[in-house]
């Protein structure tokens, strides 16, 4: 069994209890790590109390310096991380290696950056001295959908900013979490900078949250889960930023290349086998061009192949456990009941492994429980409107705004659109995506923002030095 990360060294849990890691390919069990307790999290807590004054006041290139270092280690060991990946959580190894390994590299590359060029002069507004501070101990909650980038998005800009972090990864695939601790000790980070506490959400997450010694507490997850989050976090008045659910809509306006809008956003509905917060889940179509378009859909569905992560001709792996494919199975009934027409997939192929065949439904209508919950699988919904206003209302008309996409005939058109919805990010016309901006949600999808400048501001506190 694996150890806890706390103080620059590997302990074991006091709780003594593990909790299995399983191949949703095979559904074998492939590794066990410990499931910590309320008393690991206090020594965690305690750890980076401790090591938090004299790393608040090394100076950023120095912090730079220390996360280019594990950037440049975490690329050389890049396929191996990646296979990590593909087997703990099941994602493609191609996608695994790419956006699940690569992507993070960048982002602490891009952190580096950032405290590289962070001044520590001020900024004089007027007759004040305005300070940026760390913000303390930052208590870091992360999924299982993308292991190790949602780890980087709150490690790389709390650590730049020059607070110290007790990190719990899901119980569920955790073992990138622990190649990028390996890596955190190697590239020379101090002891009890950055901690690693694993274990259940309940426990050590719950501790996270609620304890009195963590300043801030960055946590990405289920909109369930986060209102939990800031509930108990409310009790000690800590910052607190979340990253949601989502529902994002994909408007394809008349005019638009149908052919490429619609291959894109299958594309985007599907990837990481729909395991992805920001997917673009409904499909928007003008009724005109409506038939067309599912036509389009269910074409492009039938070329993603289901199968084994390690193998190249495979673009769908398993959902990450038994229960998300249950869950997923009961929504995909659940639309056939409402009314929906089911053209395209459905079906669970036979195990083992947790999959889910590629699934469109047609006929899908404002309300409809496919149409405004997500579903966190492969399953994408197409909903026909009539105009411009329409779909901008249905768009706008979930719970949910964490991001979204418009296509158009031009980019003006499309941007006028974009403007209108309630979302934190929105591709104009295929729009590639930028892990150098802003990434968070509107309603509740979330609280603050990540990635880049504006999500380096999240760890900062401010100081008015009246002159």
């Amino acid at each position: 069994m694996r150890q806890l990360y706390v103080q620059g060294t590997w302990a074991d849990s006091a709780s003594g209890e593990a909790v299995e890691v399983i191949d949703p390919a095979t559904e074998k069990v492939i590794g066990r790590v410990p499931a910590g307790s309320a008393a690991d999290v206090d020594r965690a807590v305690a750890a980076a109390r401790e090591a938090f004054p004299a790393w608040a006041a090394t100076t950023p290139a120095e912090r730079g310096k220390l996360l280019r270092s594990a950037a440049d280690l975490l690329k050389a060991r890049a396929e191996e991380v990646a296979r990590t990946i593909a087997t703990d959580m099941g994602a493609p190894y191609g996608l695994a290696l790419k956006v699940q390994t690569l992507m993070p590299a960048g982002v602490l590359a891009d952190h580096a950056r950032l405290a590289e060029e962070l001044s520590e002069a001020g900024t004089r507004v007027g007759n004040s001295l305005v300070l940026r501070e760390p913000a303390g101990v930052v208590g870091a909650i992360t999924p299982w959908n993308y292991p190790l980038h949602q780890v980087v998005c709150k490690v790389a800009p709390a650590l730049a900013a020059g607070c110290t972090v007790v990190l719990k990864p899901s119980e569920v695939a955790p073992l990138a979490a622990y190649a990028l601790a390996k890596i955190f000790h190697e590239a020379g980070l101090p002891a009890g900078v950055f901690n690693m506490v694993s274990g259940r959400g309940p426990v050590v997450g719950e501790a996270i949250a609620a304890h009195p010694d963590v300043d801030m507490v960055s946590f990405t997850g289920s909109t369930r889960a986060g209102r939990r989050v800031a509930t108990l976090a409310s009790e000690t008045v800590k910052r607190v930023a979340l990253e949601l659910g989502g529902k994002s809509a994909n408007i394809i306006l008349p005019g638009a290349d149908l052919g490429a809008a619609v291959k894109a956003g299958v594309a985007n509905a599907f990837v990481n086998s729909g395991q992805t917060c920001s997917a673009w889940t409904r499909m928007l179509v003008h009724r005109d061009s409506y038939d067309e378009a599912v036509e389009r859909a269910v074409d492009a569905a039938s070329g993603y192949t289901v199968g084994d992560p390690f193998d190249p001709a495979t673009r769908l792996g398993p959902l990450v456990s038994a229960a998300q494919r249950d869950r997923v199975a009961r929504y995909i009934t659940r639309g056939q009941e409402e009314g929906a027409r089911l053209v395209a997939g459905g079906g669970l192929p036979p195990g083992p492994g947790y999959f889910v065949e590629p699934t469109v439904f047609a006929g899908v209508e404002p309300g409809m429980a496919i149409e405004q919950e997500e579903i966190f699988g492969p399953v994408l919904s197409i909903v026909p409107y009539a105009t411009q206003d329409e779909a901008v209302e249905i768009a706008n008309g979930t719970p949910y705004g964490l991001a979204g996409a418009v296509w158009a005939r031009t980019q003006d058109e499309a941007v006028a659109v974009a403007r209108r919805l309630r979302t934190g990010q929105v591709a104009i016309n295929g729009g590639r995506f930028n892990p150098a901006a802003p990434f968070g949600g509107y309603k509740q999808s979330g609280i603050g923002r990540e990635l880049g400048e504006f999500g380096l501001e999240e760890y900062f506190e401010l100081k008015s030095l009246q002159l």
